[in-house]
């Protein structure tokens, strides 16, 4: 996965129908300004767009955010694609307006982590550069 050499690279996408990119793009910013080396894949990706997309650009980590309350059809059908690509152990985040009560299923597919609104963006770089440097050391 992450080697020492390189820096974090991190797939950022808009899956499904939702037209509002602002808040990834910040995400993908902060990513950036960190030092981590972003693919922003842009807006209404398809599932297998954004799977595809992971193992062409050699990611280490997949980004989304998601406002328009697809996540529960649309997540597992990725995490799906990328365990059918060998990618199960792939640091997945998410981010957008996800109920609470959904967060815990998410995490059950495999999903590391569900930033909600008013989650800083420090927290979220902060987060991927733990996980990915836990995954490292293993």
């Amino acid at each position: 996965m992450q080697d020492n050499n390189r820096p974090i690279r991190v797939l950022v996408a808009k899956p499904g129908l939702d037209g509002h990119d602002r808040g990834a793009k910040v995400i993908a910013r902060a990513l950036r300004d960190s030092g981590m080396e972003v693919i922003y894949t842009g807006i209404r990706q398809s599932p297998q767009m954004i799977a595809q997309a992971a193992v062409q650009e050699d990611v280490d980590v997949i980004g989304m955010s998601i406002l328009s309350g697809a996540h529960l059809e649309i997540l597992p059908e990725i995490m799906g694609l990328l365990r059918d690509q060998g990618m199960d152990d792939m640091i997945v985040v998410v981010g957008g307006i996800i109920p609470e009560v959904d967060r815990q299923p998410l995490k059950d597919l495999g999903i590391s982590e569900v930033f909600g609104p008013g989650t800083t963006t420090g927290s979220i770089v902060e987060f991927i550069q733990e996980q990915v440097e836990e995954r490292a050391g293993a």
